[in-house]
């Protein structure tokens, strides 16, 4: 029950920032909610590494994250090599320096290293993303959020219901084959409808683009269940009920967005407009 008012309550929420804030706010938003996603996550790694300054995560994200979406936007200046060089730097010399500044134990500091080198683009990525996709049209966020969460919902109900094969019993037990079928094909269908009502065609391309981002929501789902198992908690936090913390509602997400934004550029790179 307390999930469903919760989705109750956070979808309308979710909705109207899409459709009805600006650019700029909008990205605000995207950066508190996922920036209390990269605390949590900080906190679940914590317990591997609990004298590493884990904290510099989610202060490091803005900066990251915007450098991020003013280089991916169509209008930038910004030189893409440079940027890459300068992400590089940021990831190697950049943590490294402040590893051994901050007197890491050094058992911890090659984990600590690889927590702080994998979150930042983990976060950083979708920010950018998600904020450029409503930049440039509400509706395709309301694709990509449609996919990944009416493909989650699927996915649970079936496999509650009609789960006999483990898909990662390891990681997630209660997750099935049956349930990962049935969350990719409603992806599928949500992809078609979509196409349908603003394209007014069914554009294959699109489609495999939703299908391989559907494909790519479920395992972001499972990496965070591995986090999540490897130190032995079950939720990343308890801010939304029924559903946990922030990590667990927005992990499918955090990895299906980016891979979602470079489907729709390869689509255009191929001459179709969305």
């Amino acid at each position: 029950m307390k999930r469903i008012a919760t989705a109750l309550l956070g979808v309308p929420l979710a909705l109207a920032a899409v459709f009805l804030l600006p650019t700029l706010p909008f990205l605000a938003v995207l950066l508190v909610a996922i920036g209390w996603a990269a605390v949590e996550f900080g906190q679940l790694m914590a317990v591997k590494t609990p004298n590493a300054p884990l904290w510099l995560l989610p202060v490091m994200l803005p900066a990251t994250a915007l450098a991020t979406y003013y280089v991916l936007l169509p209008t930038s200046s910004v030189h893409a090599s440079a940027m890459v060089l300068a992400g590089g730097l940021l990831l190697t010399l950049g943590l490294g320096v402040l590893i051994l500044a901050s007197g890491t134990p050094v058992d911890e500091a090659p984990v600590a290293l690889g927590i702080l080198a994998f979150g930042l683009p983990y976060f950083s990525l979708p920010i950018a993303a998600l904020a450029i996709l409503q930049w440039r049209d509400p509706w395709l966020v309301l694709l990509l959020v449609g996919v990944v969460w009416l493909s989650d919902t699927a996915a649970y109900y079936v496999g509650s219901s009609f789960g006999r094969h483990k898909l990662a019993p390891r990681i997630s037990p209660n997750k099935s084959w049956e349930g990962s079928i049935a969350g990719l094909m409603t992806a599928l269908a949500a992809g078609a409808g979509w196409s349908l009502y603003r394209l007014d065609a069914v554009e294959p391309r699109l489609i495999l683009v939703v299908g391989v981002t559907g494909i790519v929501a479920q395992m972001g789902d499972l990496l965070e269940s591995y986090f999540k198992r490897s130190v032995g908690i079950k939720d990343s936090g308890t801010i939304l009920p029924g559903h946990g913390g922030m990590l667990d509602r927005l992990d499918a997400l955090l990895l299906s967005a980016p891979t979602f934004f470079t489907g729709l550029l390869m689509i255009e790179h191929s001459g179709i407009r969305l």
